[in-house]
């Protein structure tokens, strides 16, 4: 019995300990299956798509400071050519608040579009936007008009800017999932990737400026490249850009960029700060980001153009053509998690109403849609053969109407036998008729 009991009591312990243990991995894995960051708002997007891939407070309103800079760009891009020259006004130089950032443009000075949007985008001169601004639309309220509604076109919804370049403002604000949208859209000029790559640019001598030391640095720390292994190196080997921000309200901010072989990111990170140890949290949570991104999403094929979706059975077709396949009408791709399997996902589809005959090789007949980690993928779904109508009414009523007429000719032969018949008879009593009078009454020959 004493035996019995202390069995019972080590099963129950080795019971306890392996749900302690299950336990403990489930929130190992709970803490590890996400990415931990500093930063209070930020986000993770695929660039192509916009798919979500990590987000916190991503659409809490937060001061975006000189990633603002972004949206100058997408304007000055879509309104002007590289070449144009714009004139550096009085209020563009003297505007700007001390303590930050300009390129030392002069008043007067004459500077092509190409050459402010470097030194807008590069070391983030406040000067700079002002007078793309003002050359765009004749003023800074009107820009920031402009910039609203744009803003509104990208899909933002909860973005208010009344500057060009970030400087504070109680009514200038974004949020990180805002930013991405915009982000992800300014990505699509060539103009923009090539500049937010660069770390260095230097401006001419001008009409007012007959130096050649305006030199300025990137102020985007991923791009920077150090070989050191020291704490503030934060090189990122696949950063290829794009924004950083600042200002005492806003505190660190950036919207930045990565490639990895056929997979590129957007990160967002807003009002960061640094460490205990003194170092950028604004980098620190880039580098998170990414690498939570590039190590366990990949992209995989999910259909492919002219493969077959679903067969289906005509309405109204003839008998050789009812039997229909339904095609992509596109690939189908996407960056999903690498743990899950695609086969095992079952899709929507969603056909015309009421489908019937004949139909023309091509014809779009309806969408397919996979659902796959809280995100969309969807394309037409085409006819793979033409499909004719069947005959079968037309022959019905050929056949009828043959009956109807094979009846009408039946008809007509009975009533003209019958007559043909009647008229034998008749025929037949006269001549009887005849020979009973010539019996009767002899014929003689005199």
């Amino acid at each position: 019995m004493r035996t019995f009991i202390k069995i019972k009591k080590l099963l129950l312990l080795l019971i306890i300990l392996l749900l302690t243990l299950n336990i403990f991995c489930m929130n190992s894995f709970a803490e590890t299956s996400l990415p931990s960051v500093y930063s209070p708002a930020c986000i993770l997007i695929d660039a192509d798509s916009g798919k979500i891939l990590y987000s916190k407070n991503a659409n809490t309103k937060m001061y975006p400071a000189s990633t603002t800079k972004i949206m100058t760009a997408i304007l000055t891009l879509e309104n002007c050519k590289l070449d144009d020259v714009a004139i550096a006004s009085h209020n563009a130089v003297y505007s700007i608040p001390y303590g930050y950032s300009v390129a030392t443009i002069q008043e007067g000075e004459e500077l092509t579009i190409e050459q402010l949007l470097n030194v807008l985008l590069i070391p983030s001169a406040n000067d700079a936007a002002v007078v793309l601004a003002e050359h765009i639309a004749g003023s800074v309220e009107a820009f920031s008009d402009m910039m609203n509604s744009k803003a509104v076109e990208l899909g933002c919804k909860n973005t208010h800017f009344v500057n060009p370049n970030g400087i504070h403002d109680e009514e200038h604000y974004s949020t990180a999932y805002d930013l991405a949208l915009i982000g992800k859209y300014a990505m699509q000029f060539d103009t923009f990737r090539t500049i937010v790559q660069k770390t260095s640019y230097s401006l001419p001598k001008t009409n007012k400026y007959d130096k050649e030391d305006r030199l300025f640095n990137t102020t985007n720390d991923l791009i920077k490249k150090n070989y050191s292994s020291s704490p503030t190196n934060y090189y990122y080997q696949y950063a290829t850009g794009a924004k950083t921000g600042y200002t005492d309200a806003a505190k660190s901010c950036i919207v930045a960029t990565a490639t990895k072989d056929d997979i590129s990111l957007i990160a967002v990170v807003l009002h960061s700060g640094t460490t205990a140890e003194g170092l950028s949290q604004r980098a620190l949570d880039c580098k998170t980001l990414f690498e939570y991104g590039f190590n366990n999403y990949s992209i995989k094929s999910i259909a492919e153009k002219d493969s077959v979706a679903e067969q289906i059975s005509v309405k109204n077709s003839t008998k050789e053509t009812e039997s229909l396949d339904l095609l992509y009408s596109d690939d189908l791709s996407g960056l999903v998690p690498d743990d899950v399997d695609i086969s095992t996902i079952a899709p929507n589809i969603k056909l015309t109403e009421n489908l019937s005959a004949p139909i023309l090789e091509g014809t779009n007949l309806g969408t397919i849609t996979y659902t796959i980690d809280g995100f969309d993928y969807s394309c037409n779904l085409i006819a793979s053969h033409t499909v004719y109508k069947s005959n079968f009414t037309k022959t019905l009523l050929e056949l009828i109407l043959l009956i109807f007429f094979l009846f009408l000719f039946a008809k007509f032969l009975h009533f003209k036998n019958k007559k043909n018949s009647k008229n034998r008879k008749s025929s037949n009593r006269k001549k009887n008729n005849r020979n009973y009078v010539n019996n009767f009454y002899p014929t003689y020959k005199y």
